[in-house]
């Protein structure tokens, strides 16, 4: 892509591309399959991943602010993914795309679906969650950035968009770092960034007849290569027991002994 932002602009608008993941509902009570490789989800309900839920949000707060702002929501899966990709519609992204995947991918393997969808849609900004609540893994939106060879600034919880830039303010340990980044580029959402807000009722019908455009693996001209092996999941109870101490001693003694409390 050799366009510069201007040349979009005036040609096709401003074009943001928000990747929105299928996550298990967290407020739910998640259980692990006997067999230790997967969750039970028979009765598990899925929601957009909050963090790309705040990306969105952020992506149409933007295109309330400017003119010829065209949210572009992408997910990556079977079926099951319109759901999420109606409720971006309903919540007011101009359009979705869902990449036909067999299966969960790891973060490298998002980050290249992510960058042929970039290079067939040529956005001026990827804006995506920080991490999914899924996985915990942070590496997506990074990898996607080494991939496009685009400037990124991860865990934003401000973003102003001007001309030829975007000046975002970052969550670190150490407190609010600003940089400013030339577009295109790849902003990560932090949790501080906004409240994502209901779909509206007359929003949700009219998703209902919105299409969502498809595109398969080997249209974007990608073969799957898996770099992460699930290995087990387990359950960590959650159960605490109290055990009464007569003075610091006895619970430096504890706390040196017991693995329990460990």
């Amino acid at each position: 892509m050799t366009a510069t932002n201007s040349d979009r602009a005036a040609n096709m608008g401003f074009r943001i591309l928000v990747p929105a993941k299928r996550v298990p509902d967290t407020d739910q009570l998640i259980r692990v399959r006997e067999d230790g490789l997967g969750i039970e989800i028979a009765q598990l309900p899925f929601v957009i991943n909050p963090f790309d839920a705040i990306a969105l949000e952020e992506a149409l707060r933007i295109g309330e602010q400017q003119e010829h702002v065209e949210v572009l929501a992408v997910g990556i899966g079977g079926e099951d993914y319109e759901d999420e990709l109606r409720t971006a519609l309903a919540m007011g992204a101009d359009r979705a795309l869902r990449i036909d995947s067999p299966g969960p991918l790891d973060p490298w393997n998002v980050a290249r679906v992510l960058a042929a969808v970039v290079a067939h849609e040529s956005p001026d900004l990827v804006l995506m969650g920080k991490q999914a609540v899924d996985d915990d893994s942070n590496q997506a939106g990074q990898f996607l950035a080494a991939l496009l060879d685009w400037p990124q600034a991860t865990f934003a919880s401000k973003i102003e968009i001007e001309q030829n830039s975007a000046r975002v303010s970052r969550e670190t340990d150490l407190g609010i770092e600003t940089v400013q980044v030339t577009l295109p580029a790849v902003i990560t959402a932090d949790l501080r960034l906004n409240e994502p807000r209901y779909a509206s009722l007359p929003g949700i019908l009219a998703a209902r007849k919105k299409p969502i455009e498809q595109k398969s693996l080997t249209e974007l001209n990608i073969a799957i290569e898996a770099r992460v092996e699930l290995l087990g999941l387990e359950a960590v109870s959650s159960n605490r027991s109290c055990t009464i101490v007569e003075d610091v001693d006895q619970l430096l003694g504890h706390l040196r002994d017991d693995e329990e409390i460990l």
